[in-house]
């Protein structure tokens, strides 16, 4: 373990144009690298990462009166849960048995379904489960795979975790045994005959069915297995399940892992202690999945800017004709009162102006620009058009927090995606100028790795459900019952 951190010349090229001078680099953008270097160099804690942005800011811009202004701000609130850090810091770990719960969602190749064909997931454990071993703990795997709903199924995207132990041998560099269930005599056997620095791999919670309804009897089960758990699945945060909730009340301590630590400061800091301007990119195919998000952003936000589907449940609520476009006409009085609430708000909520309108829906129909209120026949809405992209790249540039949740349009259609991959190439631009860039969960992820820009901005959230009940100001269960400090 290093006596100090690294020089930040190590860490940062202060000359990189980037930082926004030739001399000193942005806050900014000091803050998010020391961030992503001190959660990832996990024997530095959070709080070693705050004082060391804030110590260096204030060396290069003394003289600066808007330094405050430019931080990435996280919350009291959002400090409150007790990190993997913490918990090392307050036990000793060694030999001590540390069930952690993981999200090892991971594809499965069609062709046989038991090649993992993206180890995105996999990856992601590696600092938190790295930490814990290197603190000489036994660490104990626990997930969920797919949906068998209480059924044992041997192989498949809802079958047994064993496609992953490979996967999982080589990125902890150590052994990894694999047990047939996830609680009961043979399991706490195996629980207790690990030694320093062993790693054992649970089998797919949701071969019980009791699991997704937060059974008492599995969450103790679980509970037999270790005095400590750390929850570092964000995806599953948000559900109250066995192994993400119950199983905190059988434990001495419950602490956030790495991953979802940072998810919590990074959402959370972005819509509630954010650098303003605050703009929110809100898109997706239906109002009704995102009215509480819109409705807490108004709360919070300078600017929403609005696409996707939803967009003509708007439209509608405003008296436009919308020819074949999709509208969810149990939602357009709500729409209109979302955005007369924004009004009142002194919020821009702002819709497209212009949309690519199609003949059908199929990458080879016909296709043409027309205005927001020139719409009809059987032409249907599918991507938004080139005068909105100049709005959204005015108000983009404008904002100094963007928070980016679903698309602007069917972007799995190559013709009806240059909205989306737009914006997320605007994300990429504010983020080199020292904007915080956030992209939500779901199909906003899929969109921005589609264009190749998932390095590009400042943090991509990897839970889909859990991301919007954050930006909805939600607590989730499965933060909600670890440890406070």
């Amino acid at each position: 373990m290093p006596s100090r951190p690294p020089s930040i010349a190590k860490i940062l090229n202060p000359f990189d144009p980037r930082c926004g001078s030739t001399h000193h680099p942005s806050p900014i953008i000091i803050h998010i690298i020391l961030y992503h270097y001190y959660s990832t160099h996990h024997y530095y804690s959070i709080a070693m990462f705050s004082f060391a942005a804030s110590a260096l800011s204030r060396t290069t811009l003394r003289s600066s009166s808007v330094i405050s202004s430019r931080f990435f701000h996280v919350t009291g609130a959002d400090l409150a849960k007790l990190n993997v850090e913490g918990l090392a810091k307050m036990v000793n770990l060694e030999g001590q048995n540390v069930l952690m719960r993981v999200d090892l969602n991971v594809p499965l190749s069609k062709e046989d379904d038991v090649t993992v064909t993206d180890d995105t997931r996999l990856r992601a454990i590696v600092p938190t489960a790295k930490f814990l071993l290197d603190k000489g703990a036994n660490v104990i795997l626990c997930s969920h795979f797919g949906r068998p709903k209480g059924e044992i199924i041997e192989t498949g995207k809802n079958g047994r975790l064993n496609p992953v132990v490979p996967h999982l041998r080589t990125l902890l560099g150590t052994d990894v045994t694999k047990v047939d269930d996830c609680m009961g005599p043979d399991v706490e056997v195996a629980a207790s005959k690990l030694t320093r620095g062993q790693v054992l791999l649970l089998e797919n919670t949701r071969f019980h069915a009791g699991e997704t309804k937060n059974d008492e009897v599995l969450a103790a089960g679980l509970g037999k297995l270790a005095d400590y758990f750390v929850m570092d699945a964000f995806g599953t945060a948000h559900r109250a399940h066995s192994s993400t909730e119950g199983v905190a009340k059988h434990m001495k301590m419950a602490a956030a892992g790495y991953l979802l630590d940072k998810e919590l400061k990074f959402l959370k800091g972005a819509v509630d202690s954010p650098n303003r301007p605050l703009c929110a990119i809100v898109g997706g195919a239906k109002v009704s999945t995102k009215i509480p998000v819109i409705e807490s952003l108004i709360e919070k936000c300078d600017t929403i800017l609005i696409g996707g589907g939803m967009i003509f449940t708007f439209y509608k609520a405003l008296g436009y004709d919308i020819g074949a476009s999709l509208v969810e006409n149990d939602m357009v009085e709500l729409a209109g009162k979302l955005m007369k609430k924004a009004e009142e708000k002194g919020v821009k909520l702002i819709l497209p102006t212009d949309v690519i309108l199609a003949d059908k829906f199929d990458n080879d129909a016909n296709t043409a620009v027309a205005r927001a209120d020139e719409i009809s026949g059987e032409w249907m809405g599918l991507d938004i058009g080139p005068e909105t992209l100049e709005t959204f790249a005015e108000e983009i540039g404008k904002s100094n927090t963007i928070v980016f949740n679903g698309p602007m349009g069917v972007f799995e259609m190559s013709n009806f995606a240059n909205g989306t991959v737009t914006v997320a190439e605007l994300m990429a631009k504010a983020t080199e100028r020292g904007a915080i860039t956030i992209v939500g969960g779901g199909d906003s992820v899929a969109a921005v790795n589609q264009a190749g820009l998932g390095d590009k901005v400042s943090h991509i959230s990897t839970g889909g459900g859990a991301s919007l009940e954050l930006l909805e100001g939600k607590e989730l269960p499965g933060v909600a019952a670890l440890n406070d400090v």
